[in-house]
């Protein structure tokens, strides 16, 4: 691969590693917002039913070609629908029942370096110092922004049960995304529309004892609006970009870019919520562009 193809390569990686971001990013503050209005496992379950359709629909010319390859390495593919689609999905919204704003930042800032860590126990694999720096930077940034310039802060920060489960939830995706590498080569509308169908039906049985116990949807616009959304933007595009960006350039150097997603939330609440843009955002968001970008590094 000549040397324009390997930065045209790189740079299409970002941008969908970007966009996976933003997709997460507006799921978090949603999330947080219908907490306690709409089941968090049932969300969960109907967030993959409508990408499983759409991706079924998409793929119709290519399943019939990939299914020998999807019978091969269907250890591979079950393996990955459980992790990052049913258990990581479902996890992230029981959390979001429970923790703060705040919490939720700084936990999913941890997923760079539970990639990293997940890499390099099970296949061994290790970043170069300039990646590394890029990840503690990056994190300063995010760091910043959630104290708003008062490391001091921390101290004073209390974590709760949604906080384990979020950090425990962080370690699921550090797993998901070191497996991609054994995904299969195959169109990308087969395998969103296989890892979508696992997602659902691994997500399902635990919906309907959900709803069993009386913790169901209150059927409103704003109901649906949040299925909607969540099943196209952060399951079918971020799950599409994400697994894309992580075979460009590997999950080491896909992983600091979540931290974007801080970087977003503070955007997103600004322009939502009315908060106004201070002095630590900028600085955060410097710092945060700053890790990113050596991160990204190859030497």
């Amino acid at each position: 691969m000549s040397t324009s193809d390997v930065r045209s390569s790189s740079v299409q990686a970002y941008a969908l590693l970007a966009l996976a971001g933003l997709c997460w990013s507006g799921n978090h503050v949603l999330g947080r917002a219908i907490a306690g209005h709409v089941p968090p496992v049932g969300i969960s379950a109907l967030r993959w039913v409508l990408p499983c359709i759409i991706a079924g629909l998409l793929a119709r010319n290519h399943l019939g070609r990939d299914w020998p390859v999807i019978k091969t390495h269907w250890k591979a593919i079950l393996v990955l629908g459980l992790t990052g689609g049913a258990l990581f999905s479902a996890l992230q919204y029981v959390g979001l029942q429970y923790t703060s704003a705040v919490n939720v930042s700084v936990l999913n800032s941890l997923g760079p370096v539970f990639i990293v860590a997940a890499v390099a126990i099970m296949f061994g694999e290790t970043m170069r110092p300039i990646q590394y720096a890029g990840i503690a930077v990056s994190l300063a940034g995010v760091l910043f922004i959630v104290t708003r310039g008062e490391p001091a802060m921390l101290a004073t920060m209390s974590f709760n049960y949604g906080d384990l489960i979020i950090l425990f939830n962080m370690g699921v995706w550090a797993v998901y995304s070191a497996c991609l590498r054994f995904r299969p080569s195959i169109h990308w509308t087969s395998f969103m529309f296989v890892f979508a169908l696992i997602a659902a039906l691994g997500t399902l049985p635990f919906a309907v004892q959900e709803y069993q116990q009386g913790i169901r949807f209150v059927p409103t616009l704003t109901t649906l609006l949040t299925i909607v959304y969540v099943s196209i933007f952060p399951s079918l595009v971020a799950y599409m970009s994400w697994n894309r960006g992580v075979e460009l350039i590997g999950p080491n150097r896909a992983g600091a870019l979540l931290h974007l997603v801080a970087l977003y939330s503070a955007v997103l609440a600004g322009f939502f919520l009315g908060e106004r843009l201070a002095a630590f955002h900028v600085i955060g968001f410097a710092l945060i562009l700053a890790g990113v970008t050596l991160a990204a590094r190859k030497t």
